[in-house]
C-alpha cells in the first residue's frame, strides 16, 4: 500500500490533520491501534467535550519553548473551529467564560471529524498496530498489522501517557527517540491530588464538598473551585495547579479569594461582637466545611464571641483562610490525568509545518509534543491548530 500521508493516531490532532491533508489533494491513511476513533474526545468534559476556549493565547500553554505554539495558534483560531462545528449543525454552550462545550454529547465532535475525513477522502483503519517505522529514501515505510505501507510523509499524532485505559502509550516518544529527537521528561498534568495521613481522612470526610478558592504554587495562581474527594483534592483549581506542582512542594490555598480575612474578622468583631466564629464561617462556607475547619483547628475561643478574640487570634484564623498551606502526598497519576506534561522537544520541529527539521517526511503534532494547555479547552484548540498547520503543509 502506498499513501502520500499516513497519520498514526485517530485522535483530535490526527483526524484534523488527515482531513486537511485530504482536502489538499493528498492520499491519506489514518491508523490507530484502538477500536474506536476519538476515544479521549468521547470521555472529555464529562462526555460533553470542552472543544475550545475563545480566550486561547500562548500564555495558556506550558512548554520549554513558549514561543513554539504561537504560529499555529495564530493561523487556526477558536472561531475557525466554532465555524466548523456550526457548519455541521453542532449545538454548543459556553459553560464558563470562553469555554465551549457540546450541548448534547462529545460524539458530535467525533462525528464532525470523521465526516470531514470522509469528505476529504482520508481513509481510517482502526485496530491496526504499527510495529516498525523506518526511513525509505525520501519517504517512510511502516510495518503494520495490515502489512507494509509506504508513505511520503508520516505524522505522529499518538498523544501522551494520560488515561492508559483509553489506550494511551508512549509509542510516539519511542518513534522520536528512534530518530534522534529529544523527549523531555513526562509527568501527569491536570490531575487530582492525593493526601496522606490525617489530611486524607479529613478530605474523605468532606468528599463531594466544593469550595471557591484561589490556589497558588510557583508563581502561578488560579481562581477556581476546589473539590474534596475520598483520596484528596480535585476540582478545577487543583487540576490547574497540578500542572506546575512538583513532588514535595506545598500549595497555598486561599479559601476566601477576593476577601481579606483579617480585615473582615476585625470588622465583624467590631460590628457584631457577640457573633461566634462558627456563625461567621457558616456564612461563607458550606456547612460541612465550616464545621470541619472548627474541628481541624480547635481553640479555647470557639464557644466565645468574637469580642473575646485578640488581634493575634484573628490573624491566625485569617492566615488559615487566606493562606492555607498544604503539601500533597502526590497525584492520582496517569490513571486520571487529563494531559501529559513534557514530551517530544520542539527544538527539532518546525513551528510552521511540524516536520522534523532534518527529516521532513516525519512530523509530530498534538499532545505528543512538549506543548500542554491549561484546563478549559486549550488542549483541544492546540490539537486543531497543530493538525491544520501540519495537514495543510503535507
Amino acid at each position: 500500500m502506498v499513501y502520500d500521508v499516513v497519520v498514526i493516531g485517530a485522535g483530535a490532532a490526527g483526524l484534523m490533520c488527515a482531513a486537511q491533508a485530504g482536502y489538499a489533494g493528498r492520499r491519506v491513511l489514518v491508523v490507530d491501534h484502538a477500536n474506536k476513533a476519538g476515544k479521549k474526545i468521547l470521555m472529555s468534559g464529562g462526555g460533553r467535550c470542552n472543544f475550545t476556549n475563545l480566550d486561547t493565547a500562548p500564555g495558556h500553554f506550558y512548554s520549554e519553548n513558549p514561543y513554539f505554539c504561537i504560529s499555529a495558534l495564530k493561523r487556526y483560531r477558536p472561531e475557525h473551529f466554532v465555524s466548523l462545528v456550526e457548519t455541521h449543525g453542532v449545538e454548543y454552550v459556553e459553560k464558563a467564560p470562553g469555554q465551549l462545550f457540546c450541548a448534547d454529547s462529545a460524539k458530535e465532535i467525533v462525528r464532525v471529524l470523521l465526516t470531514e475525513c470522509e469528505w476529504a477522502g482520508a481513509a481510517i483503519k482502526l485496530s491496526t498496530s504499527v510495529s516498525r517505522l523506518e526511513r525509505q529514501g525520501e519517504g517512510m515505510r511502516l510495518t503494520t498489522s495490515l502489512g507494509t505501507i509506504d508513505a511520503g510523509v508520516v505524522v505522529v499524532a499518538t498523544g501522551g501517557l494520560s488515561i492508559p485505559t483509553m489506550g494511551a502509550t508512549g509509542f510516539g516518544y519511542d518513534i522520536a527517540r528512534q530518530f534522534g529527537l529529544e523527549v523531555l521528561p513526562t509527568r501527569p498534568g491536570l490531575v487530582p491530588f492525593t493526601l496522606s495521613d490525617s489530611w486524607k481522612e479529613r478530605a474523605a470526610g468532606l468528599s463531594g464538598v466544593s469550595v471557591p478558592t484561589a490556589v497558588s504554587c510557583k508563581e502561578k495562581r488560579f481562581v477556581e473551585p476546589m473539590l474534596f474527594t475520598h483520596r484528596g483534592l480535585s476540582g478545577p483549581s487543583m487540576l490547574q495547579i497540578s500542572s506546575v506542582w512538583e513532588p514535595g512542594s506545598a500549595i497555598s490555598i486561599d479559601l476566601l479569594p477576593g476577601e481579606d480575612a483579617a480585615g473582615a474578622l476585625r470588622h465583624a468583631r467590631q460590628e457584631t461582637p457577640k457573633r461566634l466564629l462558627s456563625t461567621w464561617l457558616g456564612e461563607r462556607f458550606p456547612k460541612r466545611f465550616a464545621q470541619a475547619l472548627l474541628e481541624w483547628y480547635p481553640d479555647q475561643h470557639l464557644t466565645s464571641p468574637l469580642a473575646q478574640y485578640s488581634n493575634e487570634a484573628l490573624d491566625i484564623w485569617a492566615q488559615r483562610l487566606n493562606q492555607w498551606q498544604l503539601k500533597p502526598a502526590g497525584t492520582e497519576g496517569w490513571r486520571t490525568a487529563e494531559v501529559t506534561m513534557g514530551g517530544v522537544s520542539t527544538d527539532a520541529i518546525s513551528s510552521k509545518t511540524f516536520e522534523v527539521k532534518d527529516l521532513p517526511q516525519l512530523r509530530f503534532i498534538g499532545e505528543v509534543l512538549d506543548v500542554t494547555g491549561q484546563l478549559g479547552g486549550y488542549n483541544f484548540q492546540w490539537a486543531w491548530a497543530s493538525g491544520v498547520a501540519c495537514g495543510q503543509a503535507c
